[in-house]
């Protein structure tokens, strides 16, 4: 019978910005529990309080993976916590059958004046194996951290990646739970060391129940069965699609429209084309292959010899990502004179990983190139896809098989 190993109801986790007075609250909530009254109140927050957890339940079973994603303060690393037993919820009740791992703040626990050899034997001893046990897996866990000599040098010595590798590896090796929480623990290196990570994370993940918190998209892609979008504490979407997931997430992030430059000029409207058809909603979501088209109307203020035209995309981390000179029909730059202006702009298809984006349009003087205006945020929009791949150009192509056996590949 394929019971849930994890079950969570109601729980909820409220903290106080104010120290000296957590202290007094911690103090409160101490002496109530020792006279039967119940942990964290009835729900009341007391002053400076807030909720970091409120109200999350749901249920996993074996095979299943949760993602819990959000940005950060959204409240995943605290029910993580609680889930682990390493914080105790105000409200709720949880439920955890079977062998318990974490992969948690890998290699915050070494000793830093004793070697990896030791700290490994530490470690080990921590998750209950005895050294007869960890004897026979030394070879297999040193390898795997490809630390090599350093393995008897004292951990203060090492860098912050070789710490974490080796708390990684201590744990990929010696745990074989039935339900595994992990937290960032993918971003460990080098890409060869990085693919060898996702590989034991996949052997781990396929005969547990699972809740993951990360930030990379395409692990929440590739591993997630279930997604949880969690903003101030809330659970603002909960699917068993992790596209929608990540979809909600991206529409978390918020853009300011900025101005800069002289103000000679104006980006007076910026409008989207989807397959022919006018985007009107003002934050959409448009499918990964869509064709796009922006129409944009600009104001030159004269008399000037000519203005110049770029457009760009950026990622929501305002990262430009794709430049669009405008040039005329004779291939050299359009030049704008004084006066309103609207353009037609075949963008092509979307092939942009799924994520959230924007526009910049920026207008130089064409003779002193002097900025005019620079517009950022404009006309944000997300892209849907159905996986999140590596990347943020996805151009997929068609395989052409040769007769002699060979395989040519040519472009959609």
């Amino acid at each position: 019978m394929n019971d849930p190993l994890i079950k969570v109801e109601g729980l909820s986790k409220k903290f106080c910005r104010s120290l000296k007075r957590s202290l007094w609250y911690g103090m409160q909530d101490l002496g109530n529990e020792l006279v039967g009254q119940r942990h964290g109140g009835d729900g009341q927050l007391r002053k400076d309080e807030f909720w970091a957890v409120r109200n999350a339940s749901f249920e996993l079973k074996r095979g299943e993976c949760l993602g819990l994603i959000g940005h950060n303060g959204a409240g995943k690393t605290t029910l993580l916590r609680m889930l682990n037993g390493l914080i105790k919820p105000d409200q709720g009740r949880i439920e955890v059958r079977g062998n318990v791992g974490a992969l948690i703040a890998l290699g915050a626990g070494f000793n830093p004046i004793l070697t990896g050899r030791e700290n490994i034997y530490i470690n080990a001893s921590v998750l209950g194996l005895n050294k007869r046990q960890v004897d026979a897996k030394l070879d297999e866990i040193i390898d795997f951290s490809e630390i090599g000599d350093f393995i008897d040098t004292p951990v203060q010595n090492y860098s912050s990646g070789m710490s974490v590798r080796l708390g990684f590896s201590v744990a990929a090796v010696l745990i074989k739970p039935d339900v595994l929480f992990l937290d960032e623990v993918l971003a460990v290196g080098d890409i060869g060391f990085v693919i060898k990570c996702l590989n034991t994370v996949r052997r781990l993940t396929a005969d547990a129940a699972v809740v993951f918190v990360s930030h990379s998209m395409q692990f929440i892609s590739s591993f997630c069965t279930r997604v949880v979008v969690m903003q101030r504490g809330e659970t603002v979407l909960d699917s068993l699609s992790p596209a929608d997931g990540i979809d909600r997430y991206y529409g978390l992030v918020k853009y300011e429209k900025q101005n800069s430059g002289t103000g000679e000029a104006e980006v007076m409207e910026l409008d989207l084309l989807a397959d022919g058809t006018k985007v009107t909603e003002e934050e959409p979501s448009i499918r990964q292959g869509s064709k796009l088209e922006a129409i944009l109307r600009v104001r030159v203020d004269g008399p000037r010899a000519g203005a110049e035209i770029e457009v760009f995309i950026h990622d929501e981390a305002m990262a430009p990502l794709i430049a669009i000179p405008l040039h005329g029909a004779d291939s050299r730059p359009l030049r704008l004179p004084a006066g309103e202006h609207v353009l037609q702009i075949a963008l092509g298809a979307l092939d942009l990983n799924a994520g959230k984006y924007s526009f910049v349009v920026s207008v130089t003087d064409l003779k002193t190139s002097v900025s005019l205006v620079r517009a950022q945020g404009l006309r944000p929009f997300r892209v849907f896809s159905d996986r999140t791949q590596w990347g943020r150009i996805v151009r997929p192509a068609v395989p052409q098989v040769l007769t002699d056996g060979s395989i040519r590949s040519t472009s959609d």
